[in-house]
């Protein structure tokens, strides 16, 4: 998962803006950052760490430009490292920059494709170089010295009749203006807005409404799925579907765990989404054990921090926050390596005796993904002194992988794969665990717009809404992806700056 954002500003220098944008979207990616903006020339800075870390005033200074985009990372399949933050570029046609959120199912063919008939180059195994290129050849088989709407839309409806999976991404062609796009079935996030100045709208794109909120720019609506944004030198917006069979399906992870909850996507607020998951629990709970013993509901921060309070209102059970969060750790889920995230659970949660002790607690969580972090809780509210410890999950079992952009790598490393809900109790230690169904999850997000007939859940059940993935590409997204491969990965590119396509301004 990754976060995009773009802004066409009126004669002013965007970077600051696509600054702070992109510290509002670092929930969804750590791994790296990058910025590029266009002032007759592109001026880039990228790499490695948080937004804050990545860019400094040196930096900024040189960013300057009315248009730009950018983009925080995390890694799924593939390689990580500097050579593989973005936005990517290419020269050619009139050159063109893009970052993507998402992930091509088909990306090895199209690699293949790209080499043996389109002759373009390659210089990283990310799919999103390979969207670019794919745009990019789309734009120059056209042969237009001037690119206008039609060529721009044309070129992104080749994009979805070549490309398969999830994927959002913004592009910025030099001289011509800015472009976002959607996959046909919408299962990665992507908004535009504006705000009013003196001298003409500014616009902006970008993965949640919230960025677009705190820099005062006002929601025009989602992109639909299939759909093409352009935003001309001009200051012109143009919009257009360019695929064949556009069907809304997006991914229903967004609203479990990977947006802030005050975004607003494709018109569901992810705020009374988890509201309705904590509700939806609590009549789960009342029907198992209607004599139930819970004497307080504690939320795992901070995603699941709604859906227990809802939980507890609708029990009658007091809520309590008895995990104290160290804010200066990253995201245990997105942490590279298995070890990593087991040694930082203990450092990013506390627990606070006096809410434990002596207590029957149910403690709640978003998902159970890995089942490392509940384990090490559960643990650790044992020893601070609880009677017993029940464990809620707001989604269902996750027992498949995601391939869509979202990082739950190996299906052999989620606790639930090929295990009875039992058998996940018995491996965290809680005393009993009750899992969210599938059905009440769908309906907390449909009740926010019941115009969407269907939701991606593949991490869920295993329907993937590309309907492409076979078992042959499940295996071997396995082998890119299990914890030993990644350990693997960022061993070969630790220290290693002579990568192509590292962009190392500064060695200092």
């Amino acid at each position: 998962m990754c976060g995009i954002v773009r802004i066409v500003g009126q004669r002013r220098n965007v970077n600051q803006d696509i600054y702070n944008a992109l510290t509002v979207l670092q929930h969804r990616g750590q791994d790296a950052a990058g910025m590029m903006t266009f002032n007759g020339q592109f001026n880039q800075r990228k790499g490695e760490g948080l937004v804050r870390d990545v860019f400094q005033q040196r930096h900024m200074q040189r960013l300057e430009g009315t248009v730009g985009i950018g983009h925080v990372r995390y890694p799924t399949a593939g390689s990580s490292g500097p050579a593989m933050a973005q936005p990517f570029y290419v020269n050619s046609p009139y050159g063109i920059s893009l970052a993507h959120n998402g992930n091509l199912t088909n990306a090895s063919e199209l690699r293949n494709s790209l080499f043996q008939t389109d002759l373009r180059h390659l210089n990283t195994d990310s799919d999103s170089e390979v969207l670019l290129n794919i745009f990019a050849h789309g734009l120059q088989n056209q042969g237009k010295l001037k690119p206008g709407p039609d060529e721009i839309f044309t070129a992104v409806a080749e994009v979805h009749e070549r490309c398969s999976g999830g994927y959002a991404a913004v592009a910025l062609i030099a001289n011509y203006g800015l472009v976002g796009m959607r996959d046909p079935h919408g299962i990665r996030p992507l908004v535009f807005g504006s705000r009013e100045t003196p001298v003409g709208p500014e616009y902006m794109i970008a993965s949640e409404s919230v960025a677009l909120d705190v820099l005062g720019f006002k929601l025009i609506r989602d992109v639909a799925p299939g759909e093409a944004i352009y935003i001309d030198n001009e200051g012109q917006l143009h919009t257009r579907q360019c695929a064949t069979n556009p069907k809304l399906s997006p991914c229903i992870f967004e609203h479990v765990y990977f947006a802030r909850p005050d975004s607003i996507m494709d018109g569901i607020s992810v705020h009374k989404a988890r509201m309705r998951q904590g509700e939806r629990l609590a009549e789960k709970v009342m029907r198992l054990r209607p004599d139930h013993d819970i004497d307080v509901i504690i939320p795992i921060p901070d995603s699941s921090r709604t859906a227990g309070q809802a939980m507890a209102s609708a029990l009658g059970v007091k809520f309590r926050e008895g995990l104290v969060k160290n804010r200066y750790i990253g995201r245990t889920f997105i942490m590279p390596g298995q070890e990593t995230r087991k040694k930082s659970v203990r450092q990013k949660l506390n627990a606070i005796e006096l809410e434990f002790k002596g207590k029957n607690v149910m403690l709640v969580d978003d998902s159970i993904v890995r089942g490392t972090t509940c384990q090490q809780i559960i643990e650790m509210v044992r020893e601070v002194g609880a009677n017993k410890v029940y464990f809620a999950s707001a989604s269902p079992a996750v027992r498949h992988p995601n391939v869509y952009g979202i990082d739950m790598p190996s299906a052999k490393e989620l606790i639930a794969h090929d295990r009875t809900e039992e058998q996940v109790c018995d491996l965290i230690g809680a005393d009993w665990l009750v899992y969210q169904d599938l059905d009440d999850l769908v309906s907390s997000s449909k009740e926010g717009n019941e115009s969407i007939d269907r939701f991606d859940c593949a991490v869920f059940d295993g329907v993937y809404v590309c309907g492409d993935v076979t078992q042959t590409y499940l295996d071997g997204l396995d082998q890119e992806r299990n914890d030993l491969m990644q350990e693997k990965n960022r061993a070969a590119m630790s220290g290693d700056s002579s990568v192509i396509g590292v962009h190392n301004e500064e060695r200092s």
